[in-house]
């Protein structure tokens, strides 16, 4: 069976969400600079969400310029106080950034858009609210220290499906839009357009 979609993204979490839905799909990760993107973005006064979905429109893009068809890319960035926060560089930024958001609520904004033929066909931004216990220092140095090799790949510096759950006192939103990918909205998509039987 062709796949559905080719998956326009390196990450593990939202191919794995895409196959236990059952979809067939193809991956290609997009080589973009996702760091002058933003910086260009933000220079221009873009909000967290039009970062979010420009950022995952350009990879669908780049990648279906090469390989045709439907082509799905994906972005998450983390807002807190109206600034962006970007995958932490180092344990040391990791530990920086957490006791940043102690105590405090932020937002989680996941960008999907689909591409055909070089043009998005759908689009959407999920918003999930997280707010942080009041962590202390020690705790979050031995976090880090435990789970850098997994984190160092999360914005925040944490992963709500594993240790980094015992952070937070509160979680509002989509589950699926906090690992990174709106799926039951693309899901409800690719059904009604026919891409999929549902």
């Amino acid at each position: 069976m062709p796949p559905v979609l080719t998956l326009a993204s390196g990450s593990a979490t939202r191919r794995q969400m895409l196959e236990a839905a059952g979809l067939e799909i193809a991956v290609a990760a997009a080589r973009v600079d996702e760091e002058s993107v933003k910086a260009a973005l933000l220079a221009e006064g873009a909000t967290p969400r039009d970062v979010a979905d420009a950022l995952a429109e350009m990879k669908a893009v780049k990648v279906a310029a090469k390989t045709g068809g439907l082509v799905l890319g994906a972005d998450q960035v983390l807002e807190a106080g109206g600034a962006l926060i970007s995958k932490p560089e180092n344990p040391a930024e990791a530990v920086t950034q957490i006791l940043g958001l102690s105590g405090q609520t932020h937002r989680l904004l996941s960008a999907a858009v689909l591409v055909r033929d070089g043009a998005p066909v759908w689009r959407h931004v999920g918003v999930a609210r997280l707010t942080m216990r009041t962590l202390s220092p020690g705790f979050v140095e031995a976090y880090v220290a435990r789970t850098w090799d997994e984190i160092r790949h999360s914005v925040g510096g944490y992963q709500i499906e594993a240790e980094g759950i015992r952070l937070m006192a509160r979680i509002e939103g989509d589950h699926f839009t906090i690992l990174g990918l709106p799926l039951l909205e693309l899901l409800n998509y690719l059904v009604i357009s026919g891409e999929i039987e549902g």
